[in-house]
Parts: structure tokens; sequence; C-alpha cells
């Protein structure tokens, strides 16, 4: 696959005012990369969004795991195998179970998870699938964290929602290296 626009690499592919920005990126991802070079085509747009990536990382209350497996939920829904990978890659980083990465890659049952990650599975296949929450689904996870907790965990689910669309609208390749579904 090859992306349907050509993708932001580099400083040099941006007008000098935007070398910042990209310098940025750099700091977050090493490099420029998947939904974000397509992204850097508008600078507005990626630097409103590039600082969600380390906050949602190391800002928000969601721990990790939670979030992460939430996250790979989510993405798997989307189907966006750049996203997948660079989350999965993460979730690994960071010591989410490679038993609930390969329940996640299949779309299997997630009973064999643990009630906290059921619950944040069972949220975003529901959100990604009908774009809505069945009320007993909502009040196990309000109950359980709170609405602060559930606010940011639903814009995180979100957000990688919003890269997977991008990814995939513009057919960014999963790198070579990546885990795939």
């Amino acid at each position: 696959m090859k992306p349907r626009i050509t993708p932001i690499g580099g400083k040099d592919d941006l007008a000098p005012e935007h070398h910042a920005l990209a310098d940025r990126v750099l700091g977050v991802f090493g490099s420029i990369r998947g939904p974000f070079s397509m992204l850097l085509h508008s600078p507005p747009l990626a630097e409103r969004l590039l600082p969600l990536v380390p906050w949602f990382r190391e800002g928000s209350i969601v721990d990790h795991n939670l979030r992460l497996i939430g996250v790979l939920a989510a993405v798997r829904e989307r189907e966006a195998e750049y996203v997948w990978g660079a989350q999965v890659g993460l979730a690994r980083e960071l010591g989410v179970r490679e038993a609930a990465i390969d329940l996640l890659r299949a779309k299997g049952d997630p009973a064999s998870l643990t009630v906290p990650e059921q619950e944040v599975v069972a949220y975003a296949r529901q959100l990604m699938r009908t774009n809505r929450i069945e009320q007993s689904v909502f009040d196990a996870l309000n109950h359980r964290h709170g609405a602060q907790w559930l606010v940011e965990f639903t814009a995180a689910i979100n957000y990688y929602a919003m890269l997977c669309g991008m990814a995939n609208a513009f057919e960014v390749p999963a790198r070579p290296d990546a885990d795939r579904y």
C-alpha cells in the first residue's frame, strides 16, 4: 500500500516557519511518521493535536494498562494497521500482557481478562461499533473510576480512532516491523 498523498517525512518537507512544529513531533515520536506524516499537511491542525499524545501518556488519570487495552480494542475495531502496530509496541513496552494483546488482535471474547479490563473492552467496542454505550457498561466504569476518568478514557479511545481514520483515509501503511492483525 502506498499513501495517497506524499507523507511529510522531515523538516525539509515543511516551510521554515513550521520547523519548530516538526521538532516537537520528533520529540514525541522520534521521527515523523504515521498519521502525523499526513496531519502535517495542515500544520495548524497537527500543532493542536500533537500535545494530546504526551498528555494521554503522562497527564491523564487513566492508568496505562487500562488505557492501552481500551485503545487497542478501539483501534482494532477501526482496522488501521499503522495505529494498531504503534499502540501494540507501546503496550508491550508498558507491560500489557501478551495474552490480552492476542485476544484484542483476534477480536476475541474478553472473558479471560480481569473484570476492569473486560469493562474497558466492552466500552471501547460498543463505542466503535455502535457509537453508543449501554447504560450498564457506562455505569460499571463510572462507578469504578468516576466521571473524570470516564471522560479522559472516552477522549483517549476516540483520539486514537481519529488517528485510525487519518491512517485509513490516506492509506498510511504499517511500519515493516510492526505487529499485524
